[in-house]
Parts: structure tokens; C-alpha cells; sequence
């Protein structure tokens, strides 16, 4: 699948068994866009409420993300993940089965904190099993398990909503997310831990069974490479890593300020106020989610040979002109017929560019011994800019449905002069060496 620093190959095993999470990850983000209206009917929701619903969600998410960082360094992320997937089992068949709004929102934040552990300890994980020369595309199959679970998610709605109606129709749009659930159970029994984090941890032998498990190559010459990095404290920290920290924030707040998540929340209410009835938005989300897939697969086929600085560029720039055409759109009332392909081309962009790199970078930033829990300071940035947006946007587009496209356009020719003037390019560096290339010092 790869090419490893010493042999020229890599078990794949590992990669497909961790990218498994980020396919539950996408599933359970977009499923939601599918049962809002259904939602809103059977619990009469007002726009507050229905923000409040997805978005209570999503607190879990934010407090996975928070979580999962420090058991992650301490008890390695390969462990976390078998709890993860557990979690995500539970969610699914408990949101299948709720009786009640209450119900409902308890399973959803179950798999919220599922979403925010799997953002943090999944592209740990690939990142510390991975070859430096390779490294951005094999942590973009995480991205690309995600979009796939996205696109899952718009497929098994639209053909779950030709099939049933009523409250099984949502019940069963919630509830078969527990199949994929298992199966990452399954696979994620049988790889070993990072042999990264056991070299760390003192267990050399472990890591050396777990270099021999995944092919990575030979193990003596791996073992001089996980000794190269800067001995340093445990403890995440400011005073040691305020660089690092920086660029993490910055990096998860712009991928939300650019609105992914909630156009992909409330894709059929954004439709729906353009004019087009429930089959025709349910079948334009499954057309962007196909751009999404095809976008991000672009992206991770380039991400090792252009870098992650000219792919977050050229994303800011595209992602702002594709918002401000759909903002024009509502707010002149006409044009209508040209929303699907703004839409697509804000996803084209968005996903070759920070769809592909947001989970590299925050992975590959940090150092090991701080790594989960520098990967969980951005996701959990991430997750809380998310459940503000996904709150608000309904807030505001019943009011405006131009206003936040506008904000959003904004934001991302913001974020192109903060990515050109400060953040370094990380392509091919190997992790123990990192810390001087954030820095500036390498």
C-alpha cells in the first residue's frame, strides 16, 4: 500500500482496520442531514430546538475529543479504539430504539464522544505506523473513510427513504450504522499498538513484534529513529509547545468557519429553501457527496508531492469564491439552478485542501509523547467550533439564509493570509524531527 522507510512495504491492515473509525465518523455527521425534518415533525421542534437537538450531539463530540487525548498517550490508541467502537455500536441500535427526544439525544452524545475520540486517536495512530514519505497520503484514508461514511450516509438515506416512511424511515437511517461498527471492532482486535508508543513506553520488545506484525521494516533501524527526537516533558504544555498549539487552533477553527459541517447538517433544509422538494435534495446531497469522494481521493494523491501549504491555499481561495456565488444566490433570489454546482465546487475545494490535510497536520505537529493529546487540543477546537455553527446556522437562516455564507466566505480569505504568513510546510519530515520544522528550525 505504501512504502516503508526500510523494506518498501506496509501491512495494510492496519491502516484499513484505524480508517474504519473515520468511516463511522462521516456516517454519523451526515446521517443527521437526512432526519431533521423528520425530527422537527415528530417532536415539533421550533429552529432553536432543532439547532439545540443536532447540536446537543455534538457536545459529546467536543468532550470525546477532550477526553481522549490523555488515556490515549497513557494507555495507547490502539486500546481507546476498541472502546470507541463499542461506543459506536451502542449509539447506533440505542438512537434506533429511543423512545423520546431525551432518548435520543443521550445515544446521539454517546456517539458524539465516539466522533471526537476516533477524530484524535485514528490519525494518531495511522501517523505513528506510517513511513515519512507517505505519511499524508495513508492518514488521508482516515479523510477518505470519512467521506466514504458521508457519502454512505446520503446513499442509505435516500434508499432507506424509498423504502419505509414514518418513524421507522429515521429509525433505520439512525440505526444501521451498528454493521460498519462491528466490523471495526472486529479488525481493530487483530492489529497491534503503535510500536512508536511502545518504544516510548520502555516495551522494546512489544514494538518490536508489532514493527514485525505490520511490516514497517527493521526493527533495530526503526528503533534509532523513534530515539531521534528531542527528549522533552510528558506534559503538553505552553511554555513547550505554544507553536504547535497555535497552529492546531487556528487550523480547527478555519475548517468549521468554513461551514462544511453545517451545510452538510442541514444540506436538505438548504435545498429545501432554494425551492427543490425532498427526492430532488436527497438526491443532490448524494451528487456531493460523490464530488466529496472523488475530491478527497485528488487529495490524498497529491498531498505528499505539492504539501499541505499549497493545498490549504488553494482550498481558502476556491472555498471563498464557491460560498459567496451560494450567498449571491440568496441573496438575489435568482440563479437558483446554479446552487448544486456552487455547492460541488465548495466541496471540490474544501476537500482536496482541508478535508485532506486538517487530520495529517494535527497529527504529525506534536511530539509522540504529547501527540494524542496535542491531536485532541484540535479536535476538540474542532468539535466545539462545529456545535456552535450547527446551533446557530439554523438560528440565523430562518431569518437570512444568505447572512452565514457571506461569514463563511469571509472567514476563508481570512484564513489564506494566516496559512501564507505562518504555518510551516511538514511534507516527507519525519516525526522525531518535526519539532524543529514547527519551530522554524529546521
Amino acid at each position: 500500500m505504501a512504502m516503508s522507510a526500510t523494506n518498501g512495504k506496509l501491512n495494510p491492515s492496519a491502516i484499513i482496520a484505524a480508517s474504519l473509525a473515520g468511516l463511522l465518523f462521516g456516517f454519523d455527521t451526515a446521517v443527521i442531514a437526512g432526519v431533521t425534518e423528520a425530527l422537527r415533525g415528530t417532536f415539533d421542534l421550533s429552529a432553536a430546538q432543532l439547532g439545540a437537538a443536532v447540536s446537543a450531539a455534538l457536545i459529546g463530540t467536543l468532550v470525546g475529543a477532550l477526553g481522549a487525548g490523555r488515556p490515549g498517550d497513557r494507555y495507547g490508541s490502539r486500546n481507546i479504539l476498541l472502546w470507541i467502537a463499542i461506543a459506536y455500536i451502542v449509539s447506533a441500535l440505542g438512537s434506533a430504539l429511543s423512545s423520546g427526544l431525551a432518548m435520543l439525544v443521550a445515544f446521539r452524545f454517546l456517539g458524539g464522544l465516539a466522533i471526537g475520540g476516533s477524530s484524535v486517536l485514528a490519525p494518531v495512530y495511522i501517523a505513528e505506523v506510517s513511513p515519512p514519505a507517505r505519511r499524508g497520503m495513508l492518514v488521508g484514508f482516515f479523510q477518505l473513510s470519512i467521506v466514504l461514511g458521508i457519502l454512505g450516509a446520503y446513499v442509505s438515506n435516500f434508499l432507506i427513504g424509498q423504502a419505509s416512511e414514518g418513524e421507522l424511515e429515521w429509525r433505520l437511517k439512525l440505526g444501521v450504522a451498528a454493521v460498519p461498527a462491528v466490523l471495526f471492532l472486529l479488525l481493530m482486535l487483530r492489529v497491534p499498538q503503535s510500536p512508536r508508543w511502545l518504544f516510548h513506553r520502555g516495551r522494546a520488545a512489544e514494538a518490536k513484534a508489532a514493527i514485525e506484525t505490520l511490516s514497517m521494516g527493521d526493527p533495530d533501524t526503526l528503533f534509532a529513529q523513534f530515539g531521534q527526537g528531542p527528549a522533552g516533558s510528558d506534559r503538553l504544555s505552553w511554555r513547550a509547545h505554544c507553536r504547535p498549539i497555535l497552529l492546531a487552533i487556528a487550523l480547527a477553527m478555519f475548517n468549521q468557519l468554513s461551514g462544511i459541517n453545517a451545510i452538510l447538517y442541514y444540506l436538505g433544509d438548504i435545498f429545501a429553501a432554494a425551492g427543490f422538494d425532498t427526492v430532488s435534495a436527497d438526491l443532490q446531497a448524494v451528487a456531493i457527496g460523490v464530488a466529496n469522494l472523488l475530491a478527497t481521493m485528488l487529495g490524498m494523491a497529491i498531498i505528499d508531492r505539492v504539501g499541505r501549504k499549497p493545498l490549504l491555499l488553494i482550498g481558502a481561495v476556491g472555498t471563498a469564491v464557491a460560498l459567496a456565488v451560494v450567498a449571491g444566490i440568496y441573496s438575489s433570489g435568482q440563479g437558483q439552478h446554479w446552487l448544486l454546482p456552487a455547492l460541488i465546487g465548495f466541496i471540490l475545494f474544501f476537500a482536496i485542501s482541508q478535508g485532506a490535510v486538517i487530520w495529517v497536520y494535527l497529527s504529525e505537529i506534536f511530539p509522540t509523547a504529547v501527540r494524542a493529546r496535542g491531536q485532541s487540543l484540535g479536535s476538540a477546537t474542532h468539535w466545539g467550533m462545529n456545535a456552535l455553527i450547527a446551533f446557530g446556522f439554523p438560528v440565523v437562516a430562518q431569518y437570512t439564509q444568505a447572512l452565514p455564507f457571506w461569514l463563511f466566505a469571509g472567514a476563508m480569505l481570512v484564513q489564506a493570509v494566516v496559512i501564507w504568513r505562518y504555518f510551516p510546510e511538514t511534507r516527507g519530515v519525519a516525526l522525531e524531527t518535526m519539532e524543529r520544522t514547527v519551530e522554524g528550525r529546521g
